[in-house]
This record gives C-alpha cells, structure tokens and sequence, in this order.
C-alpha cells in the first residue's frame, strides 16, 4: 500500500521536474504567452501583450497573482512562459493528452476461422460477417485452422481464401497473399476508405 503511494509521489515529482517554474527560470528575457494577460495587465498598470518580457518582472506580476511563472517551451528563443497556476496547468495538459489520445483511430481485429473442407453454405455465412466487420471500418484476420491429417489440405485452404478475397473485393483490400503459420493459412484483409 505504501509503496503505491510512494511510487505515485516520485511520478508525480518526475512530472514536475519537467517543467521549471517562478525561480529555476534562469534566462535574461522570456516570451510571455497565455489567455489571462488581461489580469497580469491590471497588476502591472499597464496593457502586458504576449511578447519578450524581462525574466523578474514576469516573475514579480507571477506572485502578485498569487500564480506561478511555468516555462512551456525552453528550447525556443527566447523561451516561452505562461503565468498560470502550475497545478491548473498540469491539469489542462493532462486533459489535451486525454483528448489526442480519445482521437486517435483505435484498430480493431475481427477473426473468421474456416476448416479446410468449410461446404457453401458455412463459407456464405462467415462471408456475411467479414463483409459487415469491413463496412464497419474493422480488418478481418482470415484463416483456415489445420487440425491433424487435414494439412494435406492446404490447396483447398488457399483457394478458399482466395475465394473470399475475390467476394469481399468491394469492402475491402488484402495486405497481402495467403500465407502459413503454423497450422493456420492466415489473410488480413483491411476495409477499404469511405469517401
């Protein structure tokens, strides 16, 4: 139980350490960013645009709000900063992270098994199911299982997927040829792009 925590605190520290803020920026001048200029501009008596600003004036309005100066981007010229509560901004960053990674296309693989010696009406069936996994932007792994003395089978096998790719060639593209692994006969075929 404890070593959870301790391991959460230390992640929680490597996080922090990423970022310098208020006293570890140690550069001249900085380029000072962010939404809430407006509130930094009441502080200081005059209007603060996002543009290069000396290093311990930002710090000086930083505390004056009661916020933190969080260095966003060392390596440009000058750096880039933000005044904004270093907590809050952890937070935000985290959220946009969450968010890409909600974004991102999630394959998904859908497997049909056929026998070598699979008769029409079973062959018509699974091809109806790949056929609706490949509408649904799925890739459908087919293959035909060897079990035992069936492996002398496998030029049945290869015509059966061959049979299916010639079917599903509307829906969706093979990556390429039947091949064997092991005691399967295995092809990967991907859902053709909607326009």
């Amino acid at each position: 139980m404890a070593r959870g925590r301790r391991d959460n605190r230390n992640r929680k520290q490597d996080i922090r350490r990423q970022y310098r803020i208020n006293e570890k920026i140690q550069v001249p001048e900085i380029r000072l960013v962010g939404d809430n200029l407006d509130e930094i501009s009441e502080i200081a008596g005059y209007k603060v645009e996002s543009g290069v600003y000396n290093t311990r004036q930002a710090l000086d309005w930083a505390r004056k709000a009661d916020l933190d100066l969080v260095m966003i981007s060392p390596s440009a010229k000058p750096p880039v900063c933000r005044i904004i509560e270093f907590n809050k901004f952890l937070f935000d960053k985290k959220k946009k992270e969450k968010e890409l990674k909600a974004k991102t296309a999630k394959t998904v693989i859908k497997e049909i098994r056929f026998g070598p010696n699979t008769d029409d009406h079973d062959f018509e069936f699974k091809m109806r199911h790949a056929q609706n996994f490949l509408e649904d932007g799925a890739k459908v792994k087919a293959y035909v299982q060897f079990r035992g003395r069936t492996i002398i089978y496998k030029d049945r096998g290869e015509l059966l997927l061959l049979r299916l790719l010639k079917e599903l060639e509307e829906y969706g593209v093979a990556e390429g040829l039947p091949k064997m692994e092991g005691r399967r006969m295995i092809v990967m075929i991907a859902p053709k792009k909607k326009k």
